[in-house]
């Protein structure tokens, strides 16, 4: 077990340390042990602490709950990931409200290339259960991480349909790993977790499901997905409330239209209208806009206006980073290339216009 964990669950219990300053502290000290053990007048000095919270960090002497829910994650063989680890989900931390600290059971990777949340109404219908059905067993082909919330209704389709096709699968919870809400579903779980897939949660044991957690579970959905798709919906409630948030990270959003006469399809039928998601109608279109289909090896040799371009400090950086892979979110450039956004973007489009860089949907990008 890391031997920092007792100060990252002490650091989640700090009065006045939200996910904002505990993101400012992490990447300032790295361990958290570190925040613990800086001196006050540097705590004070960093962006976004200030005295009063300083303060907060240094007074901070109860650590029975840290050490109680460390007894659990080691019964129960929870793995923790804290914000600054390298398992951590990636994606989160182009966030502002990143969580501080997840805990997770499972074997499927949270990085996974490609992520793609499935959501939608608690009260199906045989319309979005064969539309869920349908998208799922025409994905299985692809190397794609399907994500959603455990709930009734859509969620849970989309879960036993990935287990049906053999695609990992996580949940992601609205409460502590030591139950499964709604209980109805602690099968679904088991079976999830032995197809390689996995159960994610920022909450700790004794959590309840309670109201409120919802939303915050709901945000974790939204920005770990490349891609939200909601399936049915009415014009309120979670999934709306989760597609919002995808907007509000830059992520893309589609939504499968339904009869302008039913309810339970007004919400899609919103998103779509307001230009808040794509509308989508099989999971060839998904994979077309999102650039994820498999291109055909190109064999001719770059011309000699490739091979002897002169290149910026930023732009090889940028190069290197899409040489890695087929292609790259802008999301993953930002995080690892340590530039500006303004320098990304200038090196990006300055790539584009000398034909070494092409830029596909979904905000990905790639080699020509």
């Amino acid at each position: 077990m890391n031997a920092d964990l007792l100060y990252q669950l002490a650091l989640t219990e700090i009065p006045n340390i939200g996910w904002v300053q505990a993101k400012i502290l992490a990447q300032h000290f790295g361990e958290a042990a570190k925040i613990f053990k800086a001196n006050r007048s540097l705590l004070e000095k960093i962006e976004g602490i200030g005295i009063i919270r300083a303060n907060s960090i240094k007074t901070f002497s109860d650590f029975s709950n840290a050490e109680e829910e460390i007894k659990f994650i080691e019964k129960f063989k929870i793995k923790p990931l804290f914000i600054n680890d390298k398992d951590y989900p990636q994606r989160l931390l182009n966030c502002y409200d990143s969580p501080t600290l997840l805990f997770y059971k499972g074997t499927a990777g949270l990085n996974a290339a490609k992520i793609v949340a499935i959501i939608g109404t608690r009260t199906h219908t045989d319309y979005s259960k064969k539309i869920t059905d349908d998208l799922v067993e025409d994905l299985s082909a692809q190397d794609i991480l399907i994500i959603s919330g455990m709930a009734y209704g859509v969620d849970a389709i989309a879960h036993k349909a990935a287990v049906k096709n053999n695609l990992p699968t996580v949940g992601v919870l609205a409460h502590g790993l030591d139950q499964i809400y709604p209980p109805q579903h602690s099968s679904l779980a088991k079976d999830m977790l032995k197809n390689g897939g996995g159960l994610l949660t920022e909450f700790r044991s004794n959590t309840k499901p309670d109201k409120h957690n919802f939303p915050t579970r709901n945000r974790v959905v939204a920005a770990m997905s490349d891609a939200t798709i909601v399936i049915e919906s009415g014009i309120k409630g979670g999934s709306m409330v989760t597609a919002e948030l995808a907007n509000g990270y830059n992520k893309d959003v589609f939504a499968f239209p339904g009869k302008v006469t039913d309810s339970k399809s007004a919400g899609c039928n919103y998103l779509i209208k307001s230009n808040k998601a794509m509308l989508l109608t099989d999971a060839q279109q998904l994979m077309e806009i999102m650039g994820w289909e498999e291109k055909k090896q190109k064999t001719k040799p770059k011309s000699q206006k490739e091979i002897f371009i002169e290149l910026s400090k930023e732009e090889k950086i940028i190069i290197d980073i899409l040489n890695e892979k087929e292609t790259v979110h802008i999301d993953e450039i930002n995080l690892r290339s340590g530039l500006s956004n303004s320098a990304i973007a200038a090196a990006i489009l300055n790539l584009e216009l000398q034909n070494v860089v092409n830029g596909l949907p979904g905000k990905l990008y790639k080699l020509q």
